[in-house]
């Protein structure tokens, strides 16, 4: 167990200087930004910390600038977004590890709020560099992460930063990330059941790996499923197959027995656009030239079946190219059925990138029990690692 924010209370906060990390790795469209989710996630840590006096300075990373600056990764016009949520002016800081950075950030009255620029605009953010997390160091007193999605990175913001402030806390947003996706893991209520799609099973192998253990089923949807039907012998046309993995995929299905379980039958289609003719078949009639791109009716009445009978269950990775319909099918039908078991009392997680982006179009995000902020950083949870910007905070 980490410490929390909320451990702070009572203590002589008022003047101090919180170095808070956050992730507004939002986009940017000329110069507005275009979804504001993860800066809103962040407000109540922020709220939080002003409303005890603290001087709150904002740090974070946006895009791959790859340490050198770029107007298009600027996070000025994460400014403006700031300002009409929290009304109240925020002052920008253009270079974080000048002398003058130092000066603003101690200018700040009681309340007030700074954004530095993009901290990847210096090559020493990703190196997780001495020098830097020294320089960050200068414009707090304490440190507060609440960028999950950017815990599984030792950077200098996100983990040496956190060894130079003292107190070095979760913010609500990282403690909440992790009450649910490590109480998922550690004391689940059962049944447990998780959910894996996307495209590719090698960038799901090490979590299968360390989730078959500890679930009682593991629902197999997305392209990576044509992987396992292959190694099963079938034929999958014109599908996305990962053809070197076909001996892991075949390993997996032996250590997980019964537990994985695969689609009954597929949506399949000549073409990948949206309105294109289709048929759903089981899995050993995909025919040549034809493509995999969903789950079917029959699967969807399945995994529906044992999501709305379990208690916990987590879910990464859609069923089927949700971004051109009629391939939205599948995910939209999970959705659904991970929305009726969180209004029967089961704690339905949903762990970050494309699936969240699925469950947005969706409309049921608010009936889920917890959406990740962190696709990468939830994934790594999920295999049992340690999370770097995690493991730097103190611990509770």
């Amino acid at each position: 167990m980490k410490r929390t924010l909320e451990t702070l209370e009572g203590q002589p906060l008022e003047g101090q200087r919180a170095f808070v990390r956050v992730d507004y790795n939002v986009p940017v469209r000329d110069g507005v930004v275009q979804d504001a989710t993860r800066i809103t996630a962040s407000l109540p840590t922020i709220r939080w910390l002003r409303e005890r006096g603290c001087r709150v300075v904002l740090a974070s990373h946006l895009g791959r600038p790859k340490g050198t600056r770029k107007q298009e990764y600027s996070l000025h016009p994460v400014i403006a977004v700031l300002e009409r949520e929290l009304g109240t002016p925020v002052t920008f800081i253009d270079d974080p590890v000048s002398d003058d950075a130092v000066r603003a950030t101690r200018r700040l009255t009681r309340g007030g709020v700074a954004l530095l620029e993009n901290t990847r605009f210096y090559p020493g953010e990703e190196r997780n560099d001495a020098d830097l997390s020294d320089a960050f160091a200068q414009l707090g007193d304490l440190y507060v992460n609440d960028a999950f999605g950017s815990a599984h990175r030792a950077h200098a913001s996100t983990e040496g930063v956190a060894h130079r402030l003292k107190p070095a806390v979760a913010g609500f947003l990282m403690a909440r990330e992790l009450e649910y996706l490590e109480g998922a893991l550690q004391a689940p209520e059962r049944p447990f059941v998780a959910i894996l799609g996307g495209a590719k099973i090698s960038g799901k192998i090490d979590v299968i790996d360390a989730l078959v253990p500890k679930v009682d089923e593991i629902l197999i949807g997305g392209a990576m499923a044509c992987t396992f039907f292959a190694a099963q012998g079938l034929e999958m046309g014109d599908s996305l197959v990962e053809r070197d993995r076909l001996d892991l995929a075949r390993g997996l299905l032996e250590r997980a027995g019964n537990k994985l379980v695969l689609p009954r039958g597929v949506t399949i289609a000549e073409a990948l656009v949206e309105g294109a003719s289709y048929r759903q078949v089981p899995p050993h009639q995909v025919a040549p030239g034809w493509a995999v791109y969903d789950i079917d009716e029959s699967t969807t009445q399945d995994f529906i079946r044992r999501i709305t009978a379990a208690r916990t269950v987590v879910w990464n990775g859609p069923m089927g190219v949700f971004e051109t319909p009629p391939f939205d099918a599948g995910t939209v039908a999970i959705a659904r059925g991970m929305a009726q078991a969180a209004d029967a009392g089961a704690t339905t997680i949903v762990g970050g990138g494309d699936s969240v982006s699925a469950l947005q179009r969706t409309g049921l995000t608010e009936r889920m029990t917890h959406v990740s902020t962190g696709g990468g950083a939830s994934l790594e949870l999920l295999e049992g690692k340690e999370l770097p910007g995690v493991a730097a905070l103190d611990d509770a």
